[in-house]
């Protein structure tokens, strides 16, 4: 244990730099959109249906992913971040000076577009070369980060904004911006070239035929696409889920918070698990834990205690995902090529996550109940874990 734990010792500003950098990257403005987002629509009189149109541009990020995945591969984590890291700011102060949805919406498109750099295929690229023994909960605590940063931040900013306005506001994440981005750089450790040679340009096209000809990618693609169909509907729909069981008030506050809690636990718990047993056991017990709790929420009668532990499971099991993903990733593929997998693997999510957002549109429109869509992708979810007990063996721990 005391050699396993001592990687962070040694290691300590590759995981650092990477949970400092996803903290202050584009995962984060996720959170300060939900928090600006309802100031914005008092100051500017905007519709709700206008501010959640914009979301839609967030889908720039599925023809972002592969290109910055292969960008980092290139030219090393460090340069590919360096280009989020300077634009997150800027951008930032462009906000302050939003008149229009059409100008808030043209500045959230370009955040999309250049913070891809800032995201976990970049970063967790850092952790996968230095960390050997505790690689799996390395990422897991770097993934962290953006929940840690968004619980003690987001009061702090709602704060702000209700005092100074929602120009200081903005003010305040370009500064953050600054110092979180700064720090990343600064942090991260040069790349490991016995880690394996970074990819060369006039590869590409042998290191793309070597990946869309191994199977062990179009597992990923089908697993994620699958177990990734429910996850953004239950970030946002989790309440009105729960108040379908006539569970209002106090209890869904508890239920939210279980699933809250659990993300953090099954982040952990995962990411040890991945250190200690075999990766393809772990991602399928870890990713299928939260179809028992879909197939709960759609079958069970009105238990409050049943549905507190099917809310607690998906939580464990989305939880675990980020971690899961990008330790297989490595295992399959190892370092040359990781940025590139992973930039790939994570537009599937959010295409899967858009086509999930479609499906409970037009069940809802059908039935009028969350429960069809639960059960369906309680199905999806347990076929997607499953499918990863196919995998290959991968490369060794230490390759």
């Amino acid at each position: 244990m005391s050699e396993y734990l001592g990687e962070f010792r040694t290691e300590w500003r590759a995981v650092t730099s990477a949970m400092v950098g996803l903290s202050s990257g584009l995962i984060m403005n996720s959170y300060a959109a939900g928090i600006m987002g309802p100031h914005l629509v008092a100051a500017f009189h905007w519709s709700k249906s206008e501010l959640a149109a914009v979301q839609i541009l967030a889908l720039i990020a599925v023809f972002a992913f592969p290109f910055v995945g292969r960008l980092a591969d290139v030219v090393g984590s460090r340069r590919t971040a360096l280009v989020g890291i300077v634009a997150s700011p800027l951008l930032f102060f462009a906000f302050t000076m939003v008149t229009s949805i059409t100008t808030y919406a043209a500045i959230f498109a370009l955040q999309v577009l250049f913070l891809t750099t800032t995201t976990p295929p970049i970063y967790c690229r850092v952790i996968v070369q230095y960390f050997k023994k505790a690689r799996g909960l390395a990422l897991a605590l770097a993934a962290s980060g953006p929940s840690a940063v968004a619980a003690i931040g987001g009061p702090l900013l709602n704060n702000l904004v209700v005092a100074k306005g929602w120009q200081a506001g903005y003010l305040a994440l370009m500064v953050f911006a600054i110092v979180g981005g700064l720090s990343a750089y600064l942090l991260m450790p040069r790349e490991l070239r016995e880690s394996g040679q970074p990819a060369r340009k006039q590869a590409a096209r042998e290191d793309y035929r070597m990946i869309l000809h191994a199977p062990a990618f179009w597992l990923l693609v089908v697993s994620m696409l699958l177990c990734n169909l429910p996850q953004a509907v239950i970030l946002t729909q989790l309440n009105l889920m729960i108040a379908e069981h006539n569970v209002v008030g106090r209890s869904a506050s508890i239920m939210v918070s279980a699933y809250a809690v659990g993300m953090l636990i099954g982040r952990f718990i995962s990411g040890y698990a991945l250190d200690r047993f075999p990766a393809r056991l772990v991602a399928t017990i870890g990713l299928s834990i939260s179809a028992f709790g879909l197939l709960a929420m759609g079958l069970q009668g009105g238990s409050i205690v049943g549905l507190a532990l099917a809310v607690l499971a998906i939580g464990l099991s989305f939880g675990a995902e980020s971690d899961i993903l990008a330790y297989l990733i490595y295992r399959q593929f190892g370092v040359r090529v990781y940025s590139t997998v992973h930039g790939m693997l994570a537009a599937t999510v959010a295409i899967a996550s858009a086509l999930g957002a479609g499906a409970l549109s037009y069940i809802l429109y059908l039935t009028d109940s969350y429960k069809p869509f639960l059960l369906i992708t309680g199905v999806a979810v347990l076929t997607g874990g499953l499918l990863l007990l196919l995998l290959p063996r991968g490369v060794e721990e230490d390759a």
